[in-house]
This record gives C-alpha cells, sequence and structure tokens, in this order.
C-alpha cells in the first residue's frame, strides 16, 4: 500500500498531541499543551503521565473527527516510543497497542529525534538528499548528516546540556516566567546583541558544549547585582539579546565547518528551540553568505507534535517496519 492512513500518537513530554496522515499528507495535527508545569517553572514528570492520560482520547478524536477518518479507515497506529520522559511515553505506547489490537492492525515505533528531520517533508519546499539538520532541543543539540528518510548519522552533539537548557535556564537566572526560552527570545527582539560578552564554546570537531556559557552567565549577573542591585531590570533586554547572539554563534559556527568539510549546502533546523527567532534569521543570513538552501519547517511542527511522529511513520510503513505487542518505551533511545 502506497498511500496508507496512520494515526500517530506523541507523548514524549508535556505536550499531547495526535494527528492523521494518508499518503504522505497530514490531514489534522491537534496538539494539547499542559499548562499544569507553569506555577513549577519546569515539566513535573509525574503531573505530565496524569495530564496525558486525561488528554489522550479527547485529543485522539479530534485528530480523527479533523481528519474526517474513520477509525475502520487507519491501516495502522505509530506512537513515539522515545527519547523522552518514561511515564509520559508509557501513556502514548500503551495507548496506541490497545487501540492497534482493537482494531487489527499493526503498530509502528517512532523515535522522537528523527521524526524533528522528517517534519522537513511535511511541506514543501524539501531538502535534497544528503542534507545536514541541526536539531535543537530542550533535551538535544545534534547535526545530523541525513542520507535518506531512514538513514541518519549524528556526526556532533552537546558534550553536556543541550541549548534549549541553556535557553532555559539562563532565563530563569533572569527572572523570566516558564517557559523560559521563548520568552528570552522576545526579550531578546528589543535589545542590542552587542552589549555584552560571553564565551563561545569551542570543542573537538562538530560537538558543542554549553555549560560554560550557562556558569559565565551566573557569574556576570552575580558581579553587576553586587555592584547595582536593578542591573538585571535596567538591561534585561540587552542581556537576553547578548546570551541568544552567543548561544547562535555556538550552534551556527560548527554547522558552518560541517558544512564546509563535507560539501553540503543543504541545511536543516528542527526541534523545540529551531522556533526561535533570533536562529532562524541569523540561519537566512548564513544561507546568503553561503550559498546555503535553507529549511525550516512551519512553526507548528518545530515543537513536539504527532504531525511529525506521522511523517515518519508513513515512511516506516513504506518499509514494511513494525513493531510488535511487546514494544516498551526506550527513555534514552538513540538512533
Amino acid at each position: 500500500m502506497t498511500e496508507p492512513t496512520i494515526l500517530a500518537i506523541e507523548s514524549s513530554c508535556d505536550e499531547t498531541s495526535a494527528a492523521v496522515i494518508r499518503g504522505g499528507k497530514v490531514l489534522s495535527n491537534i496538539v494539547n499543551t499542559q499548562a499544569v508545569h507553569e506555577q513549577y517553572g519546569g515539566v513535573v514528570p509525574e503531573l505530565a503521565s496524569r495530564a496525558h492520560q486525561q488528554n489522550i482520547i479527547p485529543v485522539v478524536t479530534q485528530a480523527l473527527l479533523t481528519a474526517n477518518v474513520a477509525k475502520s479507515e487507519l491501516n495502522a497506529v505509530a506512537f513515539t516510543r522515545g527519547p523522552g520522559l518514561l511515564g509520559a511515553l508509557l501513556v502514548g505506547c500503551s495507548f496506541a497497542k490497545s487501540f492497534a489490537l482493537g482494531l487489527g492492525i499493526p503498530i509502528i515505533e517512532v523515535n522522537h529525534m528523527q521524526a524533528h528531520i522528517l517534519a522537513h517533508f511535511i511541506d514543501d519546499p524539501k531538502p535534497q538528499f544528503p542534507f545536514l539538520c541541526l536539531t535543537v532541543s530542550g533535551g538535544h543539540t545534534q547535526i545530523v548528516l541525513v542520507k535518506d528518510h531512514l538513514d541518519m548519522e549524528i556526526i556532533g552533539q552537546t558534550t553536556d546540556d543541550a541549548v534549549g537548557e541553556a535557553f532555559d535556564k539562563t532565563a530563569k537566572m533572569l527572572g523570566l516566567p516558564y517557559p523560559g526560552g521563548p520568552m528570552l527570545d522576545k526579550m531578546a527582539t528589543q535589545g542590542n546583541p552587542d552589549a555584552f560578552a560571553f564565551p563561545v564554546g569551542n570543542m573537538p570537531a562538530y560537538d558543542f558544549s554549553f555549560s560554560g556559557i550557562k556558569t559565565s552567565v551566573l557569574y556576570f549577573l552575580r558581579d553587576k547585582t553586587k555592584e547595582n542591585p536593578d542591573f538585571v531590570q535596567n538591561n534585561l533586554a540587552d542581556i537576553c539579546a547578548s546570551v541568544q547572539q552567543t548561544l547562535i554563534k555556538t550552534l551556527l559556527k560548527k554547522l558552518k565547518q560541517a558544512s564546509r568539510d563535507l560539501g553540503i549546502r543543504e541545511i536543516a533546523i528542527a526541534g523545540g528551540v529551531s522556533a526561535n527567532s533570533g536562529l532562524r534569521k541569523t540561519l537566512q543570513e548564513y544561507a546568503a553568505r553561503y550559498n546555503w538552501n535553507v529549511y525550516i519547517p512551519a512553526f507548528q511542527y518545530c515543537t513536539d507534535n504527532a504531525g511529525m511522529i506521522a511523517m515518519a511513520a508513513h515512511f516506516q510503513y513504506l518499509k514494511g517496519d513494525f513493531a510488535t505487542q511487546y514494544v516498551s518505551p526506550e527513555p534514552r533511545l538513540r538512533f
């Protein structure tokens, strides 16, 4: 079957999402973002699991209704196996297995990070193989050499924190509300990115490190607030802009190096941090400077969503890559 109809479920962290895809075209992509974590300043795994349990049936129902697809028309059910939070993944995995078992159709396990990359094949224009994809999120920072839809190789990654963590933890130091990364991005648009200097990480080959800049920001704020208790309040936009520029420079320095070394000018970004306006703008500037063909997913496919899980499942279905009912979540799943 070249045009399978697949229900996909994403529950790796704090978004409960379901999507329906038919013949490689996403018909619906419903996302329920959990608000319960805001009061804690970060995701609480147990609360995320409980929220997934509450949300998954309404979200799946809405995805099928929006797509105008009946359960009897489905050819497979896909779900995120990992990486992610164990309890959250368990909800999506268990639902997918039981739903598919009841319908007598196969299940497809999807790697969350591969799905972020394959989100580029939902809409046009689509990258040509081989291409480099910078996958950036709260938990991962990788440069991936993509040779085919299901043939990918990580050639560089962070040795400590992910860039999303650096954004979020800096935002927390500055007293910005959760989620910190998007708030820091918003403030950065109003500031001077050259106001303050922070170190750009320099790891071997194509690897990254972001622990150093966090420490640098911590000491910078400590020293400046000793001199002036109102320093952060008076310079908030400039601090945000300067930190954001440093993080983006760190990312694109390695991406530029990989592009030059491998002779690849097809460049993509994926993951939650790919929604960052500063990163998008700078990447377009690099595209003009280095003659790159740049691909950035639509905003709804940057953050965690089932549309990207559905796209990955489509290619896996065509390959006959199905899971068994014995499959279980894998929080540290690699590819």
